[in-house]
C-alpha cells in the first residue's frame, strides 16, 4: 500500500481531534478532515488491514470517519425531482475516466471516503459507503451493498442483492473482510466483522453473522466467533445454507429446527469450471 507522507502526523492529528471534547477551531479540523478524506478515497490508508496474516483495524482511521460526520454540516443536492440531503463532508464520488472504473448508468453511488480500485464493476443499482475498500477486478451486482469500512479484496463477485454489512461503531471492532477470488451469492449477507478467506464461495442465500456456528462437514470442524476473533470462513470453502435440529423443550416435539450455514466440500476444478469469471467482461 503506498503511504503518503506525513501520515504519522495525519493519525495524530485525527487522534487528537476526535478525542476532544469540542472543537476550538472548525476551520482546521476540516483542513485536517479534507486531508484525510482524500487519503482514504485513493486507498493510502484504510479501516483494516492485512499484517502476518491477521486483519488488523486502524482504530484512527475509523475515528476520522467518525470525526466527518461530527464536523458536517446538512446540505442539499440534486434537483427538484430528485434531491437528498446529507453531511457535506461525505457526498457522493463523482468518478471520471482516469479512475477507470466502470459505473454503469441506473442510480448506483459510491461516497467519497471510500476506495474503489480501477477495474472495479458497478451494475445499477448498487450502494458503497464510506470507509469500504473495494479491490482491483471486483464485480458489486445489482442491489448489492458494500457497507462502512468493509474490506473486498481483488476479483471478487459480489452477487445481486449481496449484502456486506459494515462495522464502522465500535471503533475497535473489525469490519466484515472478503478476500481475493471469493464468490459470494445472490441474496447472502455477511455481517459483524465476519472474515471470509479467499476463494470462498458462499452459494445464494448464505448469511453468516458472529451469533450463527459454521459446520463444517468436510474436515468435521465447527467454527464459532469468539471474544476478540471473529467469524473465519476457511479457504477455498463451498458454504451453502443448512439447517441442525432443535434438541430441547417443545422444539423436539414440534420437529424444529434452525439455520446455520454448512462447509459442503472445499474448492476443486468442477467449482472453479462453475464459476469461472470472464476477464473480457472486465
Amino acid at each position: 500500500m503506498q503511504v503518503r507522507v506525513g501520515l504519522d502526523q495525519l493519525s495524530a492529528a485525527i487522534s487528537a481531534l476526535a478525542a476532544a471534547a469540542s472543537i476550538a477551531d472548525p476551520a482546521a479540523a476540516r483542513e485536517v478532515f479534507l486531508d484525510f478524506r482524500e487519503a482514504l478515497t485513493h486507498g493510502e490508508i484504510r479501516a483494516a488491514e492485512k499484517i502476518n496474516g491477521i486483519w488488523t483495524t486502524n482504530v484512527w482511521v475509523k475515528q476520522g470517519i467518525l470525526l466527518g460526520f461530527r464536523l458536517g454540516e446538512l446540505t442539499a443536492t440534486g434537483c427538484d425531482a430528485l434531491s437528498f440531503v446529507d453531511k457535506d463532508t461525505f457526498p457522493a464520488r463523482r468518478f471520471t475516466l482516469a479512475d477507470r472504473v466502470r459505473m454503469v448508468p441506473g442510480g448506483s453511488a459510491a461516497r467519497t471516503g471510500a476506495y474503489v480500485a480501477p477495474s472495479v464493476i458497478c451494475m445499477p443499482p448498487m450502494y458503497i459507503n464510506v470507509g469500504a475498500y473495494v479491490d482491483e477486478g471486483t464485480m458489486v451486482d445489482s442491489h448489492a451493498l458494500v457497507g462502512s469500512c468493509a474490506q473486498i479484496g481483488k476479483r471478487v463477485h459480489l452477487s445481486a442483492a449481496a449484502q456486506v454489512g459494515g462495522v464502522l461503531e465500535p471503533v475497535n471492532a473489525s469490519p466484515v473482510v472478503i478476500e481475493d477470488d471469493v464468490l459470494v451469492g445472490g441474496n447472502c449477507g455477511i455481517y459483524e466483522g465476519t472474515v471470509v478467506r479467499a476463494r470462498a464461495v458462499l452459494g445464494a442465500g448464505t448469511i453468516l453473522t458472529r451469533s450463527t456456528p459454521l459446520y463444517d462437514l468436510v474436515r468435521g470442524e465447527v467454527y464459532r466467533a469468539s471474544e476478540g476473533k471473529p467469524l473465519e470462513v476457511p479457504e477455498d470453502a463451498v458454504v451453502v445454507p443448512g439447517s441442525r435440529a432443535v434438541t430441547k423443550g417443545k422444539a423436539v416435539e414440534w420437529n424444529l429446527s434452525l439455520y446455520t450455514p454448512v462447509i459442503v466440500k472445499y474448492r476443486d476444478d468442477k467449482t472453479n469450471r462453475g464459476i469461472e469469471l470472464e476477464d473480457w467482461l472486465r
